[in-house]
């Protein structure tokens, strides 16, 4: 469908039109390869819910061109949005492969009885996430050892590579786990309340941002 779709707005569109695909998962090269302005072809995956959160993935073909690259990435800047631009593509883009990682460990501990999806989700929003909501992962590590960066990998590389081989196994998110995972989301919320807390949520997201915007004016970014 999308190549299909692609192929008429190529046809379409005046020849300096940028086009891009908004998945969140087929590579641009999958629907781009025989598309006469395949070089003005590329991926702009936004993150949901994308009217709240700026970060949108640039993923271009190996054929598309730097120009349209930077133009995209310009727009997006100019709208407001932090753009994540790719050098190359790769399956799960940057977002879902972060986020795969961490739901892959999630339902691993679940699956295994280790902890519960309160308490997994207690340690992101408590813990890891009030460092992730302004700064990223290099920056975290690079600012939790006097040394920076290199001293952090010095002091801690081998708790993660001890950690490693326990991580080589996955446990099937349909499996048997789901019914523990679904059973202890929904005795905390129901699901008549999703559509409910999907505005909670929302709404929580316009205060953050206003929060940092706020912060960056008074401490920078």
């Amino acid at each position: 469908m999308k190549r299909a779709v692609f192929a008429e707005l190529d046809a379409a569109a005046p020849p300096d039109a940028v086009l891009a695909s908004s998945t969140s998962a087929i590579l641009p090269s999958a629907f781009t390869e025989a598309l006469p302005g395949r070089a003005r072809c590329l991926v702009v995956h936004p993150i949901n819910p994308p009217y709240l959160i700026p970060a949108a993935e640039v993923v271009p073909a190996p054929w598309t061109a730097p120009e349209v690259v930077e133009r995209t990435r310009a727009l997006l800047v100019a709208a407001g949005h932090a753009p994540l631009v790719m050098q190359r593509e790769l399956d799960g883009f940057i977002m879902n492969r972060l986020q795969g990682a961490l739901l892959e460990e999630a339902f691993r501990l679940v699956d295994a009885g280790y902890a519960s999806t309160e308490d997994i989700d207690i340690g992101i929003r408590d813990g890891l996430a009030l460092r992730w909501s302004f700064m990223g992962p290099f920056e975290t590590i690079d600012l939790n050892a006097p040394g920076g960066v290199r001293d952090y990998v010095t002091r801690y590389q081998s708790i993660y590579s001890n950690l490693f081989p326990q991580m080589q196994h996955r446990a099937d998110w349909a499996g048997p786990v789901l019914d523990r995972v679904e059973a202890e989301r929904r005795s905390r919320l129901p699901e008549a309340g999703l559509a409910g807390r999907q505005v909670w949520r929302d709404r929580r997201l316009m205060a953050l941002a206003a929060h940092k915007r706020a912060s960056d004016k008074e401490f920078g970014k």
